[in-house]
């Protein structure tokens, strides 16, 4: 496997990174509060919500947020009261979020040797999300997955992603924090960062940013 601390034949054509869990991470508080008082046990709401049944439609752009939320408020249903179940999928759809600035540093300063690509399995209204976070203009391409049809680790969002930034795939630098996104992007051939800490992302671009 090929990976991006041993990589020598830096610097990269492109850097597509993910964006949950690498760039943007959700205010999880009143979820977990909420779950405290209904007596259940902490992250049940994400492990309902980010169930595939659940989750994958809305990341193909099939099903609204409000339908992502019936569905979560259904699976807690049997588990607290109906109202409570509400609240839960209320809190947890609309929860807030923020960016980590200092990978968003860095990728910006990416974006002065060679062109940045979000791939994200994200949501129809991403870029109101993104303009929220004052991210609108972070990237050269965002390849969304409710747009495109496909979802990660599906090898076609990262061909999509790859022609986007004008580069072979070999030639492309792929950050996530989801081993089997990152396990798709090393069988195509690809250079990759599985993200834990914005170190993981910073060494990787040492060569390029360094140069």
């Amino acid at each position: 496997m090929k990976t991006a601390i041993d990589a020598r034949e830096l610097p990269f054509d492109a850097v597509l990174c993910d964006l949950d869990g690498v760039i943007r991470f959700y205010d999880t508080a009143e979820v977990t509060r909420l779950e405290e008082e209904a007596g259940l046990p902490e992250g049940i709401t994400a492990t309902i919500g980010f169930a595939p049944e659940n989750d994958l439609p809305l990341l193909l752009g099939q099903i609204t947020r409000d339908q992502w939320a019936q569905s979560i408020a259904q699976g807690l249903g049997s588990r607290v009261s109906l109202g409570d179940a509400h609240a839960l999928a209320k809190a947890f759809t609309e929860a807030g979020f923020w960016a980590d600035e200092a990978v968003v540093g860095l990728l910006r300063q990416v974006r002065e040797h060679c062109p940045v690509v979000l791939v994200t399995n994200a949501t129809v209204w991403l870029d109101e999300d993104l303009a929220v976070l004052g991210l609108a203009d972070l990237a050269d391409s965002v390849i969304n997955s409710s747009l495109v049809g496909v979802a990660k680790p599906d090898r076609r969002i990262y061909e999509i992603a790859a022609e986007q930034a004008g580069a072979r795939v070999d030639r492309c630098l792929f950050v996530d924090d989801r081993e089997e996104n990152i396990d798709a992007a090393n069988e195509l051939g690809m250079t990759t960062v599985l993200y834990r800490a914005v170190g993981d992302l910073r060494g990787s671009l040492a060569g390029l940013l360094n140069r």
